[in-house]
């Protein structure tokens, strides 16, 4: 058994060198690999997520941009649709005048004609009457001798 523990005692002996260079080389590797590989990890992840961070506020912003437009496109569609109405409106009103001074225009029209209709009819009553009295008188001349149409005359001309 003693042999067993001088042969571990040598192999421990003979590890410590490689247990010395082991542990500088964990310690070297701390120092120049894993601390800048996690700094240049740590800043990869945050430029990272700065980006992603950037992306959705750009993302929002944009959406609310967009909502913006669309609300001011809604606006601007109803102006148009209220300045449209209100042009239907004012053409509706001026047919409706055009309308109402064509209706005028023929009422005054048709007075005119009545007016004028009326003064041939009185006109032609004037005429029938002047043509009647000559008309009776011819008949009677027609009719009755020679002597009896002054007779006549006079009766036809007391009718009136």
């Amino acid at each position: 058994m003693q042999e067993i523990i001088l042969q571990v005692g040598a192999l421990l002996l003979g590890s410590v060198p490689t247990l010395i260079l082991f542990i500088f080389l964990v310690i070297a590797y701390q120092f120049l690999v894993q601390t800048p590989l996690t700094k240049m990890l740590a800043e990869r992840r945050a430029r990272t997520l700065g980006a992603v961070e950037t992306a959705q506020k750009s993302i929002a912003a944009a959406e609310a941009r967009a909502a913006e437009y669309a609300e001011q496109l809604r606006l601007a569609r109803a102006e148009v649709f209220r300045a449209r109405e209100q042009k239907m409106q004012e053409w509706a009103a001026d047919r409706e005048a055009a309308i109402a001074a064509a209706r005028a225009r023929a009422a005054e029209q048709v007075n005119q004609a009545h007016a004028a209709l009326a003064t041939e009819v009185a006109v032609a009553r004037q005429s029938l009457l002047a043509s009647a009295d000559e008309l009776a008188m011819q008949v009677v001349r027609a009719i009755l001798p020679h002597g009896a149409e002054q007779a006549a005359g006079q009766a036809v001309g007391g009718i009136r």
